[in-house]
């Protein structure tokens, strides 16, 4: 990895600033005129951003250097494929609440803003353990690990949206309406304060976004350690996301070994923190993976997968993609079960 590099406050302020502008503009659009996302609006909107993108990595190269430029449009990739699996949870979430076509691309986007603020605050807390305590390349070399040893085990399942606590304790606590009161959040029925199915939609948004951030802040450290190019490429690649969910979603259910080709990127990535933690801890003779490396094993995995995905659904239209799970989802029969030994118990 490249030395440290020297972000001036006006650098760090004028992206932040990039950032939010574009969130905004998303913002105004969702909410002054809900309607339903088509194709061509789709496509431009994510060409735009990969544009933006792109155009921020080049002035970043030209500004910083061939190698911290390298590690951005590497951090970059890294972050578009992983939040690729975040559109599969997306679509679990929307299909799980019934949320209505005009209000998706609202969803979308404020759980964008709630993932930028849960990743900034990771990046922050990531970037000052790794300055003090180098070790902690191995701690995130081994959760990254950890997670794809899951998300491999449990490639053929879906995150069970319903059985998130904190979900269940909202829906418990808070008094919910019944429909969606125009796309608000909140709203009053018979004098009462209440909240909208969309605010438990945020909610379990939110949650997953958090479980996301732990694996894609150490993925994308195992790239880079400028947190400046963490934060930039984790924010590039979210604002993408909500336009890229309306342009894929009806090819999601096609790309059935993209779980498998994730956890092969995570289980490399995190390889790659613990050699180099090694390399720095333990003797300088240990191998490091070149970031140029890191770029085409990524670039293989991702070509192979995407093509073995849509071959094996040709031959077997039945064949359907899954997000991929960290633990095994219950069944029903098993929930039954486990309410069942509750009662016997009182």
């Amino acid at each position: 990895m490249s030395a440290q590099l020297d972000i001036s406050l006006l650098t760090w302020s004028l992206t932040i600033g990039l950032v939010m502008a574009l969130l905004a503009v998303d913002l105004i659009v969702a909410a002054k005129r809900p309607h339903h996302v088509g194709i061509g609006e789709a496509t431009a909107w994510s060409v735009g951003y990969v544009a933006i993108a792109v155009g921020f990595g080049v002035w970043f190269t030209l500004h910083y250097g061939g190698g911290p430029g390298t590690e951005y449009f590497v951090g970059y990739l890294v972050e578009k494929s992983l939040s690729v699996d975040n559109l599969f949870v997306f679509v679990i979430i929307m299909t799980t609440f019934a949320v209505p076509d005009q209000h998706r691309h609202k969803v979308l986007t404020f759980g964008i803003v709630l993932a930028l603020l849960m990743r900034a605050v990771f990046i922050a807390l990531g970037a000052t353990l790794l300055s003090l305590f180098s070790f902690m390349f191995l701690l995130f070399g081994l959760l990254l690990i950890f997670t794809a040893v899951q998300l491999f085990r449990h490639r053929d399942e879906d995150p069970d949206i319903e059985d998130n606590v904190v979900v269940k304790t909202s829906r418990r606590v808070l008094p919910v309406t019944d429909d969606y009161a125009g796309g608000d959040l909140f709203t009053r029925e018979g004098g009462r304060r209440m909240v909208t199915p969309l605010f438990l939609v945020l909610v379990a948004i939110g949650t997953i976004d958090l479980l996301f951030a732990l694996d894609s802040i150490p993925a994308v450290f195992g790239i880079t350690s400028q947190p400046y190019v963490v934060f930039a490429v984790n924010a590039f690649a979210l604002l993408g996301l909500r336009a890229l969910f309306f342009l894929v979603q009806g090819l999601l259910d096609r790309l059935v070994y993209l779980s498998v080709g994730l956890s092969l990127i995570l289980a490399f990535i995190g390889v790659k923190l613990i050699l180099q933690w090694a390399h720095e801890d333990i003797d300088e003779s240990v191998p490091e993976i070149p970031t140029l490396l890191s770029l085409a094993v990524i670039v293989v995995v991702l070509a192979i997968v995407t093509v073995a995905s849509l071959v094996k659904t040709k031959r077997d239209p039945s064949a359907k993609a899954h997000s991929g799970s960290l633990r095994a989802r219950r069944t029903a029969a098993a929930n039954r079960e486990q309410r069942r030994t509750a009662d016997r118990r009182k």
